[in-house]
This record gives structure tokens, C-alpha cells and sequence, in this order.
């Protein structure tokens, strides 16, 4: 497989792929179960928990200023994908669309089909996370996440959730499905935080 699908990372690359990667040469599509199909126009996110409970719909985030983000995706399955540039909108711009209690300190982030990830405020927050509905200028295909999903590129990539549709607020931590399935629970990859001790790992 290595060679085929993946090659090592070379010295220019060295410092910013994370120990124990490799570089993919396509864009690798993991998915656990089915891959919603969503169409815009039935598409919509709601906020909720401790917030001010809202629902918008594509035409709401559409309205937002639109960016492009070029940034390096690892998956937790070992492979990295270096310069991937995505169009989308900044969390920060959305965040400040809604009302959210002093109290919150983790975020349980949803999705169709079912899929939970956990993230705490703090790694939410940060300006470089967005919102990404294009890819190398392409509409964003579902199996990659399409319409819409959460780009988090400090972290490893089951925490870019695919097709989000959700965000709920929380005061305390509460695992999603990986987590609670053994995964790490914030998942930094420069740290190698790919499983929980709690599961032998």
C-alpha cells in the first residue's frame, strides 16, 4: 500500500507532517455506515443546549462572508493530505450569529446520519476552523463530508465532523461516537493523541 497510495514524507516536508503519518497521493474517503445524501435545499443547522436555540438554513450561511482556506488535513488512520484548499466560512463569522451562555466550555458537534464528535470551546474557536461547502474549488461531494462539514485543521480529522448539521453547547464534557468507541478524546497529531489510555491503547 505504501508507495501505491501513500509515499513517506520527504525532508521539505518533514516539519509539517506529524509523527507517524504519511502523505497520501489522493484524498483518501473514510466513512463508518452510509453516506447521507443532503441536498441545499434541505439542508439546515441548529443550535442549541446552552444557547439561544436557532435553526438556519443554507441561504443563512451562504450570506456569510465566503473565504479560502488552504490548510493540512491528518487523519488518525495515519495518511495526511498537505495544501488542501477549501472554500468555506469562518466559525468565528457564524459564532457571531448566536447567543451562547457564559457557562459553556464543550461543544458536542452533530451530524446526519447520526455522527457525534466532541470539542471543547477552545479548540472550536480558533480562527483558522471553518465551515467548508468547495474543494479544490468543487463543490464539496458528500463522501467527503457535502454539503457541508467542519474543517478543524489542528486536529486530527474525525473532529472535522462530515455533514454537520448541529452544534450543541455543553458545560461539561460529553463524548461523541468515536470517543466513546476508544478514540482519543480532543486528538491533537503532533502529540500522537489517536486513542484513549482508558482503552489500552
Amino acid at each position: 500500500m505504501l508507495g501505491k497510495f501513500f509515499q513517506k514524507p520527504g525532508k521539505e516536508d518533514n516539519e509539517r507532517v506529524p509523527p507517524g503519518q504519511h502523505l497520501a497521493k489522493g484524498f483518501p474517503v473514510l466513512t463508518y455506515g452510509a453516506t447521507p445524501q443532503v441536498s441545499i435545499e434541505e439542508w439546515e443547522f441548529r443550535v442549541w443546549g446552552l444557547a439561544k436555540s436557532a435553526t438556519f438554513n443554507w441561504s443563512d450561511f451562504m450570506a456569510l462572508p465566503q473565504h479560502e482556506f488552504t490548510a493540512d488535513f491528518h487523519c488518525v488512520t495515519r495518511w495526511s493530505k498537505l495544501d488542501v484548499k477549501w472554500t468555506g466560512i469562518k466559525v468565528t463569522d457564524f459564532m457571531g450569529l448566536i447567543e451562547v451562555d457564559p457557562k459553556v466550555a464543550h461543544i458536542m458537534e452533530h451530524c446526519y446520519g447520526g455522527y457525534t464528535t466532541n470539542i471543547s470551546m477552545e479548540d472550536f474557536m480558533r480562527e483558522e476552523n471553518f465551515f467548508a461547502f468547495k474543494v479544490f474549488g468543487e463543490d464539496l461531494p458528500a463522501e467527503h463530508g457535502g454539503p457541508m462539514r467542519l474543517v478543524v485543521p489542528h486536529l486530527y480529522a474525525w473532529k472535522s465532523a462530515k455533514w454537520i448539521n448541529g452544534l450543541e453547547f455543553l458545560a461539561s464534557e460529553e463524548l461523541g461516537f468515536w470517543e466513546r468507541n476508544g478514540y482519543h478524546r480532543r486528538g491533537e497529531p503532533w502529540k500522537e493523541e489517536r486513542y484513549s489510555s482508558a482503552f489500552g491503547f
